[in-house]
């Protein structure tokens, strides 16, 4: 029997020729030539799926378009009242984490909802409490940011408890604020409780809106009225941008992902601290980089194992796998001053499975010595040989070295998870291939490549059709040689196999 993987052993090296005859050869020649291939086809046996593939059209990226500003409705009170379970309860899903312990979101974070064909975006914040240390004071400041870059605030109080000296002091500052203000009595859950919500006059916030966002009593009610209040386009929040490059912070907990977007954002974005698993949910920002715009998403730190998670943790990691869904780009941050460990390298490999292109961040790098560096170049090539094509930038997301190695690392990987190949282009490079170092002879038999395209990018995807099985290490040679030629510096390649077989006369 063979050994598949015996054929990576006799792979030459990159044949320099090899470039300069396909960058000679005339563009006319090869569409002809692709288009005589394209015909040989029509005589093997041909799914619905291939046809499929050989007519795909694929639209040019999205050119960045400027929308009005989306008017913003904050959500803030002390912790613990039900504000994340509304702003579930509004959006119609399951965005915001949720939990029956006090003080588990964390940072500001907004969504974008929508009532009656109006659209918003919805900011929920910390629980406030006045006098805040360590922590709990960088997220009151974060609920504080939030009622000032706001169009109109949504007032969470626990009606079966009724006003806290914690209230009065958030009464307070949002009268400083200046902001249309609605009372919201939540935890109303039937008739008989509505009593209670007027003990919530002593505020001087005006009328009470009983509210149960458990079951979503008396929330459209509150939306209409809020509704009339919110402004068409917001006075206070940034211009929408439709079609920015999606960057993913990826990592695991602590790395120093929520440090990087603050230093990217140039303001305390993100709730910083030296505990674990400080953000919950994420966190997106539109900020200008390098003269283009970029929407980054600062993800909850994946755990070891998501079905080990507890609780937020575990809704947090679910989060973070939508964040990344929504992403074109992934910026994986690993903590240099630690050995790389299988998290990280899992976190490598949930980017590789979504298809997003990948830059990986080595942080904290102004704290490692000479012997530090030689071992982690050992662990680079030990562990993550399988992602050698991903641009790497050695940073420290705290002070800052190194920020504008960034931009071009993610632009080198979006511009080689957006190429197209041309179909002439990339049969003539099979063609090349095949001719300098043909597929091994298995079972008397030797499988030729009858034609190949390229069926989108994002990531860039081939389809090869063959009349037999190519063996894996062949594959590779194929993947390979395709990097030294085209790039792909940062942007996974997918090449997937059709076997036909002649038609019968």
């Amino acid at each position: 029997m063979t050994n598949n993987n015996d054929f990576d052993d006799t792979i030459p090296d990159l044949d320099t020729e090899l470039v300069t005859r396909l960058d000679d050869l005339d563009d006319d020649l090869v569409t002809q030539r692709a288009a005589a291939l394209r015909t040989g086809l029509n005589e093997y046996d041909l799914a619905d799926e291939d046809f499929d593939v050989l007519d795909t059209v694929t639209e040019d990226p999205d050119a960045i378009q400027y929308l009005p500003a989306l008017p913003v409705i904050a959500i803030v009170g002390r912790p613990n009242v039900g504000k994340s379970a509304l702003v579930n309860r509004i959006l119609g899903r399951r965005e915001a984490v949720v939990e029956d312990t006090p003080g588990v979101t964390r940072d500001r974070v907004t969504y974008k909802g929508e009532w009656h064909e109006r659209r918003f975006s919805l900011v929920d914040t910390g629980g406030w409490e006045p006098d805040a240390k360590g922590i709990d004071a960088s997220v009151a400041a974060q609920a504080e940011l939030a009622i000032e870059l706001c169009d109109v605030v949504m007032f969470v109080v626990d009606a079966n408890v009724g006003p806290t000296s914690t209230d009065e002091a958030v009464v307070r500052l949002l009268r400083k604020a200046g902001k249309p203000v609605f009372l919201v009595a939540n935890k109303v859950d039937d008739i008989r409780q509505e009593p209670e919500a007027a003990s919530l006059w002593a505020l001087g916030l005006g009328q009470p809106w009983p509210v149960s966002a458990l079951h979503g009593r008396g929330v459209a009610d509150l939306l209409d009225a809020i509704l009339e209040e919110l402004p068409e386009i917001s006075a206070v929040a940034k211009q929408e941008v439709g079609g920015p490059r999606r960057v993913a912070i990826l990592g695991r907990p602590n790395v120093g992902k929520s440090s990087l977007l603050n230093k990217v954002v140039g303001e305390e974005r993100v709730v910083v601290n030296e505990l674990a698993g400080t953000t919950r949910d994420p966190v997106d920002e539109q900020v200008e980089l390098g003269g283009r715009v970029w929407r980054f998403v600062d993800t909850a730190g994946i755990r070891r194992r998501v079905h080990l998670s507890q609780g937020a943790d575990f809704y947090a990691s679910l989060r973070t796998s939508a964040a990344l869904e929504k992403a074109e780009v992934a910026v994986v941050l690993i903590d240099v001053t630690e050995v790389i460990s299988e998290q990280d390298v899992r976190v490598i490999d949930l980017v590789l499975e979504s298809g997003r292109a990948l830059v990986l961040a080595f942080n904290k790098w102004d704290q490692i010595d000479d012997d530090r560096r030689r071992y982690l170049e050992r662990e680079i090539e030990q562990d993550l040989a399988h992602v050698s094509w991903a641009p790497r930038v050695n940073i420290s997301a705290k002070t800052g070295r190194h920020m504008e190695k960034l931009v071009p690392a993610l632009e080198t990987a979006l511009e080689a998870w957006d190429t197209r190949i041309a179909t002439g282009k990339f049969n003539a490079f099979l063609a090349e291939l095949a001719a300098s170092h043909p597929h091994p002879v298995r079972s008397g038999k030797q499988p030729r490549i009858l034609f190949g395209t390229q069926a989108s990018s994002r990531p860039p995807t081939f389809v090869i059709f063959t009349t037999g099985f190519l063996d894996p290490g062949y594959r590779r040679y194929i993947q390979r040689r395709l990097r030294e030629v085209y790039g792909f510096e940062g942007s996974p390649i997918n090449i997937s196999m059709r076997v036909r077989e002649k038609r019968k006369r």
